[in-house]
């Protein structure tokens, strides 16, 4: 079967969710999808077929019921199967809805008509196989913060987002006013979809410059220190990139970095503290928290 992918579903207890959701990221999973049901909370993941074996899954499996049995509770019910590209792309849409997020944003798929007479921001979005779609607690986390720290000089700030995924923080800080958005991600499928979302939003190329890459190309592309930097992606990345960061930034750049499972949130932190960087605030929602951090 051409272009197959593997869809998982699990059927789990809903204390699990934020725990399964850091497993299958780790484990590679693109474009995920989940729903609140009687039985429990069923969380769909998709997966290219070439990039795990039966073997792999197999063993994904064993580290979910080890999750849930380290945590006393039930194991979780795994299974999977091949479906086609055509099918992978219309399941999980189905169980995507129009999502308000803080105050401002309402991230709303892109293949629905436009909402009428909504006095919020309209993030309009198709991720394809990228990460973000407004669903995950990280997402809503950096969405709040952009808010607070995009005000009333928006306009003169511009700002790198440092693993991009499908753009929608990119997307979201121009709505909120910004200059410019920098962004990279190392994976060729979210500079597709960040662009394609960038058009979708009828946003300039010269606003929003998405490329293939890491800090190395971030740094290339901005021509002087930004003003804030995104970044949500895991801790472990995170705690590496955190030396690199004074390298695009000035003396009062902020930054909003999440996709910290709450108990990792301490060596980011001292790392952070390390490398001349103070958090302003922690905010949590779940089992994940968000740094809105600052130059000491």
């Amino acid at each position: 079967m051409a272009n197959s992918w593997w869809e998982i579903q699990i059927l789990a207890d809903p204390s699990l969710e934020e725990t399964i959701f850091w497993r299958l990221q780790s484990f590679g999973c693109q474009g995920t999808a989940g729903e609140r049901r009687k039985s429990g909370y069923l969380l769909r993941a998709y997966l290219p077929e070439a990039n795990a074996h039966l073997l792999d899954l197999s063993a994904l499996s064993l580290w979910l019921r080890q999750d849930a049995l380290c945590l006393g509770l039930s194991a979780p019910k795994v299974h999977w199967r091949l479906i086609d590209e055509e099918d992978w792309a219309s399941s999980w849409k189905k169980h995507w809805h129009p999502t308000e997020i803080g105050d401002r944003f309402l991230v709303y798929p892109g293949w629905l008509s436009p909402p009428e007479n909504s006095d919020r921001l309209l993030l309009r979005l198709d991720p394809g196989v990228a990460f973000g779609t407004g669903t995950h607690p990280t997402t809503k986390l950096c969405l709040e913060a952009l808010e607070m720290r995009l005000g009333v000089d928006a306009e003169k700030q511009t700002v790198a987002d440092i693993g991009c995924g499908s753009g929608i923080l990119s997307i979201g800080a121009l709505l909120l006013g910004a200059k410019t958005v920098y962004a990279v991600d190392t994976d060729p499928l979210a500079i597709k979809a960040t662009r394609s979302n960038r058009a979708m939003n009828q946003m300039s190329e010269k606003r929003l410059l998405a490329q293939k890459g890491s800090f190395p190309e971030i740094k290339q592309m901005t021509p002087q220190p930004v003003d804030g930097i995104l970044c949500n992606i895991l801790a472990e990345v995170i705690i590496d990139l955190i030396p690199h960061l004074d390298e695009i930034a000035h003396s009062s750049t902020w930054g909003i970095l999440s996709g910290v499972l709450v108990d990792q949130a301490k060596p980011v932190a001292d790392t952070l503290e390390q490398h001349g960087w103070i958090v302003a605030t922690l905010w949590r929602r779940e089992d994940w928290c968000c740094f809105n951090i600052r130059r000491s």
